[in-house]
């Protein structure tokens, strides 16, 4: 198998650095997302990427109803809240051999299952972050040499096409391959449902949250109550971004909570400016992925007789945001004082 025709299926914050990486590198790829002035402004100027890197690089961009022919290779990166859509959108443009990557946040695999081949999907977690700051343009958040793919099929098998994927994501980054995704895609949930749930509650970045007292112990907590969820389901949480979530997310006591508020501090500076891409969809007036992350955590944790108290205060405070409610604040971490 050859995948030499390429489309990032989503090219927002993320998708838009990553297609430029790979046409960069001479890559035959095609952005694809519905924001129009976006994809006209990337067709008559390239894609430009500004931050922890910075150059630019002429692409190719499309509608999703302007999609033509089959593509070898979808990175799917659109966010979970437009499944619906976009799933049926790209697997229109599917031949029998097309390989399927899933990006988002999230369990985002098992969506994508129901219409394609298990074992022509694969999921590839983001370890970088980046805000889009207009039409053409997205800032990565994320030092250069930090960020990283982890890399698995559905099944867990290694299969020959795997190395062709992780040979054009390693085009933009480190790029591991794993046969446990499942658990990796445990490990980078502790992430978005900790550090971005906090970033979209408090309205601040990665590192504002970090720095603040309550927030820290939120962080941990969360990491905690993540923990305890996916060894109840049978995965284990790991390394990602340098940091061993199954070594310092395991407390029991409060010796290990400010162990792992600890660790956070300092295996996370690399990640202090990154915003969460649902506090992003938020500050837009979209609906955010609050179901598809911390939600996550929580209907799994119910099914386990798992309490995920910190999460659940998550969920509904970003719920109340997205409906208007209150905003987001460093003032709603009082909201969880209880629960800490």
């Amino acid at each position: 198998m050859s995948l030499e025709k390429i489309a990032v299926m989503g090219a927002g914050s993320l998708g838009t650095i990553l297609g430029a990486y790979l046409a960069k590198a001479g890559k035959d790829v095609t952005l694809v997302d519905a924001y129009e002035e976006h994809v006209k402004a990337l067709n008559e100027k390239g894609a430009t990427v500004v931050g922890k890197a910075n150059f630019h690089a002429p692409v190719k961009a499309v509608v999703p109803e302007k999609m033509e022919g089959a593509f070898d290779l979808f990175i799917y990166m659109t966010k979970q809240t437009y499944n619906q859509t976009a799933i049926p959108q790209m697997i229109a443009h599917c031949h029998k051999n097309t390989i399927i990557c899933c990006c988002q946040n999230g369990i985002p695999e098992m969506a994508v299952a129901k219409f394609w081949p298990e074992n022509q999907i694969c999921g590839a977690p983001v370890g970088w972050g980046a805000t889009f700051l207009g039409p053409g343009m997205s800032e990565l958040t994320t030092v250069a040499n930090a960020a990283s793919f982890h890399l698995g099929s559905v099944d867990g098998k290694i299969y020959p096409w795997i190395l062709e994927v992780k040979e054009i994501l390693s085009c933009m980054c480190e790029t591991t391959i794993t046969s446990d995704l499942m658990s990796d895609r445990w490990t980078k949930l502790v992430i978005n449902a900790a550090f971005s749930g906090m970033s979209t509650v408090t309205g601040g970045t990665f590192g504002a949250v970090m720095r603040d007292d309550v927030g820290i112990q939120c962080l941990a907590k969360i990491g905690n109550e993540c923990y305890l969820v996916a060894k109840a389901a049978g995965y284990t949480l790991g390394s990602f971004t340098g940091l061993d979530f199954g070594k310092y997310c395991a407390f029991t006591d409060k010796a290990g909570q400010v162990e792992c508020q600890n660790a956070f501090r300092e295996k996370f500076v690399v990640h202090y400016d990154l915003l969460a891409s649902m506090l992003q969809d938020l500050s837009k007036g979209r609906k955010c992925e609050i179901a598809e992350i911390d939600g996550v955590v929580a209907e799994t944790g119910d099914k386990y007789g798992i309490d995920t108290p910190v999460t659940d205060m998550v969920i509904r405070v970003v719920t109340e945001i997205e409906e208007g409610k209150r905003t987001y604040c460093f003032d709603n971490l009082k909201e969880f004082l209880p629960v800490l």
